[in-house]
Order: C-alpha cells, then sequence, then structure tokens
C-alpha cells in the first residue's frame, strides 16, 4: 500500500481506493473530505491514469491551490500541474476561452462581475425610459441570474406565457425586452457574465456535440466537491461530461447545503443515486475537528430537519467545554461582551487573533462587533465587504487594461473614456453609445471610425476622442512584447491616474495611492508565479481572468493575525478554534424573510448546523433582548435554535428567557391571584375587594409584585453592590477619587472627581481609551479593579 494512504482511517480508505465507477461520499463536518480527495487523485495518478485525463471541481479556487499542493508533494510538482483542477467558473471560463468562436464570441472575452452587470442593466434601464423605481437593476440582474441558472434563455422566456405573465403582475412586462438588450449588449462587447460561464458551456456541449465527446475523451475521471451547492446549470454540466465513462466520484454533506439563495439544489445530492447506475455510496461520520459536546449538539439540530441522508457524525475527540450562551441587553452590550470575551481568552490561554472568528447571519451586524474590537485594540478583519478589487481606484486600471484585451468591452470604455479628465462629457458618450447600437457595432469601432461618420460631435472632442483610441491601441501594441506587470506600470503611469491621485494629499488620496501600488505588486507576484505552472504566459490576460474569478476568501494569504468577521455562509469550508455566533434572534437568524416555508426553515437550520462546525474547542452563541434596525430599537427574543440544543451541551451564562412581551402594567390591578379566586369560589367565600387605581412601573424598572413563572429582566448593571458582584452600581457604593475602575465600552480608567449626592452622585472619571467622562453612578457599569 502506498504509504500516504496509510494516514487515512478505515472509512476514508475505502472511497480513496475505489477507482471505477460513480460513487458518492457522504462526508460530515470536519471528516476529513479534503483528504480523501486529495489522497484519491494521487492514487488514481498511481493506477496509471494519466492526470491530464482527471477534473476536479472545487468550491473556491482556494480549495483548489491547497489541494494541488498537497498532490504534488505525493506525486511531484509536475504532474500536479496538468490537473485540471478549480471551481467551476475557472475550468469552464478555461474551456471556453478554447471553444469560443465557435459561439460567436472572441477568445479573449471580458468576464463581467456583478458591478459590471448592474452598471450595464442600469443604463439599459435608462436608455429605454423605464421607472427605476419599478426596474430596480439589481432585482433585474439578480432574476436574469436565476434565469440563466435555470437555463431559461432569452429564446426560452419568450416562449413561456406563465414567466412572462408573472413579470407583467409584477409591473414590469418590459422585463423580457431588458433581457434580451443585456444579452445583445453582452455579445456585442465580447463579454460574458459569471452565469454565462455555465450557461454557455451547457451550450457548447449541446449544440457541437463534437465538443463534448472531445471533453467526454479527456475527462475520464470526474471528482466534484461540495456536490451539494451545485445548481441545476452545473449539475447537467457534470452529467454530460460524465456521461462516457461514468467514473464520476462527488463529495458533500446535505447538512451544509446553504446556497438555495444562488440556485444551488439540495437534491442534487439527495437523488444522485438515481442519476446513475450501480453508484458504491460511502460515509465519513468521524469527526476530526470539533470536540464531542460541539458535534453533538450540532447533531441535535440537524435532526430536527425532515430532509437529509442519514449519517451519524461522532468524534473521539476530547469532551471538551459546553457551548456558552450569552444574552445581552442591547446589540452594543453584545459587540462588548465578544470583545471582552475575546480579550480574556487571549490573556489566559495565549491564544493569536486568528485563533477566533466572529459569525453572524448579515453584513450589516458586523459594526457592533467592529467598535467593540477597536476599542479593545484587537485586530479584525472583515470578510465579504468591499473587495480589494471592487475599490474604485482598482477598477479604473483594471478598466484601462481590460481595454487593451478587449476593446470592445463597453463597461470598461464607459469607466475610463474620461477619466482621468480628458473634456469628454456625458452627452458626447450618450452620442457614441446610440451611434453603437445605431451601427450594431462597439463604441470603440464608432471611435475609430469618428471621421466617416456623422455624430454632432465638435472637432475639439474629436481630437480627445482620436487621442483615447491613440492611447489605447499604444497599449495593444506594448501588450504584445511585455508581460502584464510591465503593461501595468506603463498603463498607471501613462493614462495620469497616479498624477491625478498625487494631486490629492488626504488620507483618502494617500490610501488610493497605496491601494494602486498593492495592485502592481500583485500582479507582479502574479507574474512570478506563473513561471511554475505549465503553459502559463503570465500575460495580461491570464491575470484579468485570475481577478474576475478571484472571491475574497482566495485573496486572504492568512499572513496577518486578525480576528475573523464574517457571514456564516462565507465561513463554509473554514475551521476556528473559538467561534462567535452572535444575533441568535428570532427573524434575525432564522431570517423573517427564510420563514414561509419548511424548506426555507430547514435551510437556515442547515446554516446555524454549518455555523456550529466551524468551531474546534469552544463556542458561543450570544443574542440582545433589543437591537437597532433601520435606526429604531426593536425588542428581539431568543432563536429557536437555541432551544433546539440538548440542554446537556449548554452552558447558560445568563439564563435565557422567553420575553415576547415586557409588561408596563402592574399585575396586581387585576386583583388577587387567580388560583386564589378559584380556591374561595370553591369554598363559597367570593368577596370584594375595594377598586384598586392602575399603577405604573417606570420604564425599565421591576415589578413590585412579580407573579409566579414570570421572569422579568432585571439588567445586570442595576442590582445593589452586595448582590451585582463587585458592579458599582448605585450612588452608596463605596468609590473614592483615585479608585481604578473598568467600564464595559470605555475600559479602564482612574477616578479624577466625585460629587453629588444621593441618586445625582456623579463621577469623573479619565479613562485610558475613551477620555475624560463624567458618569452618573447609579446607571454606570463599573467594576472597581484597583
Amino acid at each position: 500500500m502506498e504509504t500516504y494512504l496509510s494516514q487515512l482511517n478505515e472509512a476514508q480508505l475505502a472511497p480513496t481506493i475505489q477507482k471505477d465507477g460513480p460513487m458518492i461520499v457522504i462526508a460530515g463536518a470536519g471528516s476529513g473530505k479534503t483528504r480523501v480527495l486529495t489522497f484519491r487523485i494521487a492514487y488514481l495518478m498511481s493506477q496509471g491514469v494519466d492526470s491530464f485525463n482527471i477534473l476536479a471541481l472545487t468550491f473556491t479556487n482556494k480549495a483548489a491551490r491547497e489541494m494541488k499542493e498537497r498532490i504534488a508533494t505525493i506525486v511531484g510538482t509536475s504532474e500536479a500541474k496538468n490537473l485540471w483542477m478549480g471551481t467551476f467558473h475557472s475550468v469552464f471560463a478555461k474551456i471556453l476561452r478554447f471553444e469560443a468562436d465557435r459561439l460567436g464570441y472572441p477568445s479573449n472575452f471580458t468576464i463581467y462581475d456583478t458591478q459590471d452587470s448592474d452598471r450595464l442593466i442600469a443604463s439599459i434601464i435608462k436608455e429605454m425610459n423605464l421607472d427605476k423605481e419599478l426596474y430596480k437593476y439589481k432585482q433585474i440582474r439578480s432574476r436574469i441570474s436565476s434565469y440563466k441558472n435555470n437555463l431559461i434563455t432569452v429564446k426560452a422566456y419568450s416562449q413561456n406565457p406563465e414567466l412572462k405573465e408573472a413579470d407583467a403582475m409584477a409591473r414590469r412586462p418590459k422585463m423580457g425586452e431588458i433581457y434580451k438588450n443585456y444579452v445583445d449588449r453582452c455579445f456585442k462587447a465580447g463579454a460574458m457574465d459569471f452565469d454565462d460561464l455555465l450557461l454557455k458551456t451547457n451550450e457548447l456541449l449541446t449544440r457541437f456535440p463534437e465538443v463534448l465527446a472531445k471533453y467526454q475523451d479527456k475527462f475520464r475521471y470526474i471528482l466534484v466537491d461540495e456536490y451539494q451547492d451545485t445548481n441545476h446549470s452545473q449539475y447537467l454540466i457534470v452529467r454530460a461530461l460524465s456521461d462516457r465513462f461514468q467514473n464520476i466520484c462527488v463529495v458533500g454533506d446535505d447538512a451544509q447545503s446553504i446556497y438555495a439563495f444562488r440556485g444551488a439544489n439540495i437534491n442534487n445530492i439527495l437523488n444522485f443515486q438515481k442519476d446513475y447506475d450501480d453508484v458504491k455510496l460511502f460515509r465519513l461520520e468521524q469527526n476530526y475537528r470539533s470536540t464531542k459536546n460541539i458535534v453533538n449538539a450540532a447533531n441535535s439540530i440537524i435532526d430536527k430537519n425532515q430532509t437529509k441522508l442519514d449519517k451519524v457524525v461522532w468524534t473521539a475527540n476530547d469532551d471538551g467545554a459546553k457551548i456558552k450562551v450569552n444574552r445581552s441587553l442591547t446589540d452594543g452590550d453584545e459587540g462588548r461582551f465578544v470583545a471582552s470575551s475575546i480579550f480574556e481568552n487571549k490573556m489566559q490561554n495565549q491564544l493569536k487573533n486568528s485563533d477566533f472568528a466572529i459569525l453572524y447571519r448579515t453584513n450589516a451586524q458586523s459594526r457592533a462587533m467592529e467598535d467593540a474590537l477597536r476599542k479593545r485594540d484587537i485586530p479584525y478583519r472583515i470578510y465579504g465587504g468591499l473587495s480589494f478589487y471592487q475599490r474604485k481606484e482598482i477598477k479604473d486600471v483594471l478598466s484601462y487594461l481590460r481595454l487593451v484585451i478587449n476593446p470592445a468591452d463597453e463597461e470598461a470604455l464607459k469607466r475610463v473614456i474620461n477619466y482621468p479628465a480628458r473634456g469628454i462629457g456625458q452627452t458626447t458618450l450618450d452620442r457614441l453609445i446610440v451611434a453603437a447600437n445605431g451601427y450594431e457595432r462597439s463604441i470603440f469601432e464608432v471611435l475609430q471610425n469618428i471621421d466617416k461618420l456623422d455624430l454632432n460631435i465638435n472637432s475639439g472632442t474629436k481630437n480627445k476622442l482620436r487621442d483615447f483610441v491613440t492611447t489605447i491601441e499604444s497599449f495593444q501594441v506594448l501588450n504584445k512584447t511585455a508581460n502584464a506587470f510591465e503593461l501595468a506600470e506603463h498603463v498607471t503611469k501613462a493614462t495620469g491616474l497616479i498624477r491625478e491621485l498625487n494631486k490629492d494629499g488626504t488620507p483618502e488620496g494617500v490610501a488610493k495611492m497605496e491601494n494602486i501600488e498593492e495592485l502592481l505588486n500583485g500582479i507582479k507576484d502574479f507574474v512570478e508565479g506563473q513561471k511554475e505552472i505549465v503553459d502559463a504566459t503570465a500575460s495580461l490576460a491570464e491575470f484579468l481572468e485570475d481577478v474576475a474569478l478571484a472571491t475574497d476568501l482566495d485573496a486572504d494569504k492568512g499572513d496577518a493575525d486578525h480576528v475573523a468577521l464574517m457571514t456564516i455562509h462565507l465561513a463554509k469550508g473554514l475551521e476556528f478554534p473559538y467561534v462567535y455566533i452572535v444575533g441568535l434572534e428570532e427573524d434575525l437568524f432564522p431570517s423573517a424573510m427564510s420563514m414561509n416555508t419548511r424548506s426555507e426553515l430547514e435551510e437556515e437550520r442547515r446554516l446555524f448546523y454549518v455555523a456550529l462546525t466551524r468551531a474546534e474547542k469552544q463556542a458561543y452563541l450570544t443574542y440582545a433582548l433589543s437591537r437597532y434596525r433601520w435606526g429604531k430599537l426593536i425588542d428581539s427574543e431568543p432563536s429557536r435554535f437555541i432551544e433546539e440544543i440538548d440542554e446537556e451541551f449548554l452552558d447558560i451564562i445568563t439564563p435565557i428567557e422567553e420575553r415576547r412581551f415586557n409588561p408596563m402594567l402592574d399585575a396586581d390591578i387585576f386583583g388577587d391571584d387567580i388560583s386564589e379566586i378559584k380556591r374561595q369560589a370553591n369554598a363559597n367565600k367570593i368577596r370584594f375587594k375595594k377598586p384598586v387605581q392602575p399603577t405604573f412601573k417606570k420604564k425599565g424598572a421591576a415589578a413590585e409584585k412579580t407573579p409566579e413563572k414570570t421572569i422579568i429582566s432585571t439588567p445586570k448593571n442595576l442590582k445593589p453592590v452586595s448582590k451585582a458582584g463587585g458592579n458599582v452600581n448605585l450612588f452608596d457604593s463605596k468609590l473614592t477619587v483615585g479608585n481604578i475602575v473598568e467600564h464595559l465600552r470605555f475600559g479602564k480608567g482612574e477616578v479624577l472627581q466625585i460629587e453629588g449626592a444621593g441618586s445625582d452622585t456623579k463621577a469623573e472619571i479619565k479613562f485610558v481609551n475613551g477620555g475624560v467622562k463624567k458618569l452618573l453612578l447609579r446607571f454606570a457599569k463599573l467594576e472597581i479593579i484597583g
């Protein structure tokens, strides 16, 4: 047996050495599925399968790179280079480059990102004089994306009366026309969006049987990671390519299917055994990542789902700490709790910042976390925010580079034709767009023939347009001999971009200059890295494709020590020793938008399962009793997901409570206790009390008389010192000048002065990070530490 195979357990070994035929590996969280995929590829190569005949499709480019590096250590770097391995989009973009002319595209077609698509759709809506409130470009783009992923082409849409009627009912009767214009404009610009990379691959394999036969013969062994996250378009491509040899291995976990909103179809993995004959089924059920408490808690959650494949995830790891559940009064308090907990764990256990992750359901939740981490001087990084490649100054440089490769790229041209300013106004650009549409040519072709066309543009502006064309054409000449870095460096200087940013001496301007410098560094790094890859040329076209298909996580080199903040969707496939899952409240997680059907709720539960199984040693669940949404303070209640975890796996830091309604009325106004009335009635001794006046509590104060079984939330910071365990909250405390105190929000500080008496006692405190503050002691959240 190969030495590397000895690293596998029995369950992992079986699918690794299963050479031929269709097979499915149901892999629980942390069960070593990446290792199985990696070793299986190495094993196939050791059994005489040519590396050129293996296709491996992964969820991220980062996963593909890591797998290829592992394989290289086993079979050697030169053989590993020959593997076709990457995401669906990157692999099929490569195929489309080779076959683009069959579909009428140039081989150097541009890949539009969502920002490019949004801008183009917004332009089309404007040109069609449609109401932008009814036709919101992001909604239109999302709908077009859905059409493409479900293989509803413009022609299929026009032949589907139900779709047209649905759009008419939604007061968007021009939807089909926008869709057609969008597709036509992309084609004319020699551009494909992300969804086209799949749609056009399906078109290629369907319309050209000889192309399908070619790639079926090439890809004799196909492996697909995260199969539960494939959409209908991806599913059909895999079915088509694997149909001849049927040597297909899919790996996934139905419990981690969380991308339905992006078109992922869980039925692809649920029905795999129906799609192929004699499918061999393997299960990886031993979790190597997490403690017993985390694994068992996650199992108790996912068991509540009705739609699932049978498996029992278990671990031989230690029991570990129980999952800690914390309740905070507000989202601000929640952030401060998380920051303090990270700080304490770091100090007590000598941990790095990178050992911690904060996961949330929506990006908006990051603000309170960021505020609290900054006050504690804890470095952090937000994933999934504005990508480096989406920053304006970076997009400007990339647009020039895109024009060099594909001068028909309409969105790139519109972005830079007057940046830096060269006196070409919007009116001129509008005339160019109209002319390009009228002649069915690209805007750049119109510019190249500016003297032959009657465009009602004055001679001065025509000269500026000619200069622009000459600039781009000079870059194209240089591109024939220069590598990507040399060209990019020349472009930033020759266009005046560097000069433009140098004029701006503000911190923002300096940051933009640094970003462009970082871009050039990245291109240089790319050029050096391409030297190691077979058939790579370090060309500008290769770099632009690499950028277009990059994700925020792919870009992370993991060299900085920071706490990771991200949505749970982005955390898929990652792991951290300590994980904080925040905002566990009804209507936030599970989301109010995802509770209309059982399937939606089950996906939210799978999302929670994914979040919990990212933790290796310790998981924290936190929620707030009130949270700001759209500027209003909204009352919240704990998420049902907390209640669904078996109590034996939980450590309740603060008690969970039902808080559906916090009564403002005193219960006394309704008379005697009901049980007492019943007892007296049974004894025929009913008595009447004098009417009482209603008494109202002050907001936030506890009721004077609390009925049995009713739990009233009393903020810890409002308890007397004797009961609050050291917190200084009341005016009769023993706080004196010179005391060192700690405040949840402002950190450590020294008491400078105390003034006032009774409930109006105030303390002036100089905080290390917050400066001098004057606090009313009866409400201050202080702890005397010296």
